[in-house]
């Protein structure tokens, strides 16, 4: 095949791949990463052989983010505290085609969070089967088990998966909820925050190397209210978001990106928060909208 004909049919199908690979490796970067390893991979092979494009692709990248993973593991890379992957960061008035692309049906970040949580094998295994609908028998061969196998690892994934919280499905009730909570912050309202908030809450806070004193997970309704001064300080500077998909803000000072943080609303309160406040990692993120 032409190397340009070839160029083309890897495009038609680097998002489908990009969307495996983010939500196996849960970094944006990290999934570029793979993508490209899976261009090159291709490039060097005899295209002319390849019955299914679609499904070599996916194999290959699958493989080559299992690697990853397991370089993870075996480098003990995974940090101490609590981890916030690469948020979707995306404008409420205006829709984002490529982070909706990559999102699907919604990958939020409280079920990357929970997928963090699986081994290599149990991760792919369930983002091959549960979530793109990849046969027990082809998620074997990328994992190189038995297809028996291959289902026992998505089967406990699927279990620890469905941990996950999953926010109300209108998202101007999330905004109102998010908004009020804001609010309270500022005021120094206590009672509002603890109405706003399930009692059990779970609050994680990624400050990454640079930013050790405010990598935390606190836990609890009243334990995350009596936190509210660190609200209070963020909220006049809090801009909104959808970050994957749920409401969720961007705080900017100065022109500098401080955190993005992700809520989970449920059944009115919310239920999880997840703030990625690593500066290295919220440079490579696009979030030029909210800087002006």
């Amino acid at each position: 095949m032409h190397v340009d004909l070839l160029a083309d049919a890897f495009e038609s199908h680097r998002t489908h791949l990009r969307a495996v690979s983010y939500r196996m490796l849960g970094s944006l970067s990290e999934a570029d990463d793979a993508v490209q390893d899976a261009w090159l991979r291709l490039s060097r092979s005899d295209a002319d052989d390849i019955e299914n494009l679609g499904g070599w692709l996916t194999t290959v990248v699958s493989r080559i983010c299992l690697n990853m993973l397991r370089s993870r593991v075996s480098r003990r890379e995974q940090p101490l505290g609590p981890h916030v992957p690469d948020p979707l960061v995306s404008r409420v008035d205006s829709g984002n085609p490529e982070h909706e692309a990559l999102l699907g049906d919604s990958v939020g970040l409280a079920m990357l969070v929970v997928l963090d949580t699986l081994s290599p094998a149990e991760r792919i295994a369930f983002v091959l089967h549960d979530v793109f609908a990849v046969p027990f028998p082809d998620v074997a061969a990328v994992l190189a088990v038995t297809p028996p196998t291959a289902r026992q690892l998505a089967s406990r994934a699927r279990r620890r998966v469905g941990t996950a919280p999953v926010p109300d499905a209108d998202p101007a009730r999330q905004r109102e909820v998010v908004d009020a909570f804001f609010a309270a912050s500022r005021n120094g309202d206590f009672e509002a925050l603890l109405s706003l908030l399930d009692p059990e809450v779970v609050l994680r806070s990624d400050g990454g190397d640079s930013r050790p004193s405010i990598t935390r997970i606190i836990r609890g309704g009243h334990a995350l209210g009596e936190q509210a001064i660190l609200f209070a300080q963020g909220a006049p500077f809090a801009q909104p978001a959808l970050v994957n998909g749920a409401a969720g803000v961007v705080v900017v000072r100065d022109g500098r990106p401080l955190s993005v943080m992700g809520f989970v609303v449920r059944d009115g309160v919310i239920v999880a928060i997840d703030v990625l406040a690593d500066p290295e990692r919220l440079r490579r993120l696009d979030l030029v909208p909210w800087l002006g």
